[in-house]
């Protein structure tokens, strides 16, 4: 998203001083997920196209206070236009959007959303600290400047002009005009792109206090390592639609599939058969993925065998009947990122 919005009508709390790692609570999970009654945000059967492409296509879901949500989807998945449609920037073709029971942009107006955007909306000429002023002086529930510039870590450059800054002093600067008062709701978009680990380990710190506080949190992110880290709820948008809600162990559950991982010799690999690894390893039932590669093997030359099962213990099994005899053998549940390929992978064969 691209939209150059200041958000400095809308914010959430800061949290100064807060530190460490970026860690999953289990706040909300999918038993919060009840209907528009008492949601921070509800779209229901909601529409946006532009010419012939729908963009959005009958998405309804409702967002609750105190939840960590984060939204994922291919490129073209619908997550902008679905920010757009939250934030009052976009107004949908058919469906209705409330964010605490009215209009966005009423929500807006009241100081009850913040919203930090990918790129946009910083006035170059003006230092941080003008800036960051601004924005509490026209938040309707604006926090001390001072509070402000220390939970988003940006005191010491707080007299440096805006067009002086690094990319990922940009972001921080982003992130305080979105907490420069006492908002409900908080909004995301890509948030720690240019942070390096540490401003991201902070910053995710400082959303799960927001949250904690009992302020509704959505954000959209390419990070997926964030997203399970962070997210109490991860949606996955496909072509507009929903096509998955649900904590990130569920979302990787229902991908099916887990990770089995282990080291060939190639003693071990030729004993049996006088086809290559790759060949035989193809038999095995229940695979979805395979990746071989050459090298070490720890006792010798050989290959090192990636691949993913729907159902890891046949094809373990399986694997010893071929002859062939793992070293090193893990199995493992797949990551977000490889669930989320998976799941959309499907949904594309589906729809193909």
């Amino acid at each position: 998203m691209t939209t150059t919005v200041n958000t400095v009508g809308a914010a959430a709390g800061p949290a100064a001083g807060s530190t460490g790692s970026a860690g999953s609570t289990g706040r909300a999970g999918s038993a919060n997920r009840a209907g528009s009654a008492g949601s921070a945000v509800s779209f229901q059967q909601v529409t946006k196209a532009y010419g012939e492409v729908l963009a959005v296509d009958g998405l309804t879901l409702d967002l609750h206070p105190g939840e960590t949500v984060a939204l994922l989807g291919p490129n073209g998945a619908g997550k902008s236009s679905t920010l757009d449609l939250l934030l009052g920037l976009r107004r949908p073709d058919s469906g209705t959007v409330r964010v605490f029971g009215t209009t966005p942009r009423d929500a807006i107006a009241a100081g009850r959303v913040g919203a930090m955007l990918q790129s946009g909306g910083l006035m170059g000429e003006v230092t941080v600290r003008e800036l960051v002023r601004l924005a509490c002086e026209l938040h309707p529930r604006p926090y001390r400047v001072s509070d402000v510039l220390a939970a988003a870590d940006i005191t010491r450059i707080a007299d440096r002009k805006v067009d002086k800054l690094s990319g990922g002093q940009e972001q921080r600067v982003r992130f305080a005009l979105a907490t420069a008062g006492a908002s409900d709701l908080i909004v995301l978009d890509e948030p720690t792109t240019g942070m390096d680990v540490t401003a991201r380990q902070a910053f995710w710190a400082t959303m799960r206090d927001q949250a904690d506080r009992g302020r509704a949190v959505l954000f959209a992110t390419h990070y997926l390592e964030e997203a399970d880290a962070v997210a109490d709820r991860v949606l996955v948008l496909h072509r507009g639609r929903l096509l998955a809600d649900g904590t990130a162990a569920e979302i990787k559950a229902r991908a099916g599939a887990r990770k089995v991982a282990f080291d060939l010799l190639d003693a071990d690999a030729g004993s049996a058969s006088r086809h290559s690894p790759e060949q035989r390893l193809r038999e095995l039932p229940f695979l979805t993925e395979l990746t071989v590669s050459r090298g070490g093997a720890g006792a010798g030359p050989g290959h090192t065998v990636r691949l993913q099962s729907t159902d890891a213990d046949a094809t373990v099994h399986a694997l010893y009947g071929l002859g062939l005899h793992p070293r090193n053998l893990e199995v493992a549940g797949l990551g977000l990122e490889q669930a989320f390929v998976a799941i959309t992978a499907a949904e594309e064969a589906r729809t193909a």
